[in-house]
């Protein structure tokens, strides 16, 4: 009893740590499965046809390559502008700065559902109604992304130790080569980690998209899609290989950190 009272909090952790990443044990395990029956979520056997043939079904595939393209493209954008936003916030006094750190907050705390429906309604009153699809699916997009690009690195700026910039001024660097060389390194890391979470929250999402979406299918409304009659294991493959660039961004992103740290030192 002792020993548990001891090391209560340990456990509690390891517990916490065990119920996040089983489910991402079972997505990489059944993506070596070779089902024998309809119940595609029993392990029947060891294969690496999935992985040989990702592409069997075309629709999967192109729902995939969709999906990955809006992602990227809205995090491109919504970073650029997310990043903007925030040193405007961060290092400028300007009339509306307040009303502009709450609105901000506003998509975040919004449930999808009403923000899916208000676009939609937008959407349909600006004339675009018949034509929804990529590009209302983008622009929905970026508009969701954008709020949390703006908190992701503005809580980065207002952590940052301004009496850096100011050494390197008094060194007489310019304040161009200031930001490029002391700035944007010391940002860099809550840039990072603001666009990997835009483009995951892109790539993932499905209530928003499915309003918006008109003909168009992404990944998450292709797996929705085939639930019923079964998802095929190339599903978990996509997942396999998504969730394994994500621990490589992350990995590498850290070493980074990690060599800038022993430079400065």
């Amino acid at each position: 009893m002792r020993w548990l009272q001891r090391n209560a909090v340990l456990l509690g952790g390891l517990l916490v740590i065990v119920y996040m990443f089983v489910p991402i044990f079972v997505v990489v395990l059944m993506s070596f499965n070779k089902p024998r029956s309809k119940l595609i979520y029993r392990f029947d056997g060891f294969t690496l046809q999935n992985w040989l043939h990702p592409c069997q079904s075309p629709s999967m595939c192109s729902a995939v390559g969709r999906s990955i393209e809006i992602g990227l493209l809205a995090t491109i954008v919504a970073t650029v502008l997310g990043t903007l936003m925030a040193f405007a916030l961060v290092r400028h006094q300007f009339r509306g700065r307040t009303v502009s750190n709450v609105l901000i907050f506003l998509p975040m705390a919004s449930p999808e559902i009403v923000m899916g429906s208000s676009l939609l309604a937008l959407f349909v009153a600006g004339g675009f109604g018949g034509r929804l699809g990529f590009w209302t699916i983008l622009i929905a997009h970026i508009m969701f992304c954008l709020s949390f690009v703006v908190v992701t690195v503005r809580a980065r700026l207002a952590g940052l130790d301004t009496n850096l910039e100011q050494a390197a001024m008094d060194l007489y660097a310019t304040e161009a080569q200031t930001f490029w060389r002391v700035t944007f390194p010391l940002v860099f890391p809550g840039i990072l980690g603001a666009a990997l979470l835009s483009f995951s929250l892109s790539f993932d999402d499905f209530i928003i998209t499915n309003l918006n979406a008109g003909n168009t299918t992404t990944f998450p409304m292709y797996v929705w899609g085939v639930a019923q009659r079964g998802v095929p294991m190339q599903v978990n493959v996509v997942g396999t290989v998504m969730f394994v660039i994500s621990v490589a961004i992350v990995v590498g992103a850290e070493l980074n950190r990690r060599r800038q740290e022993r430079a400065l030192a």
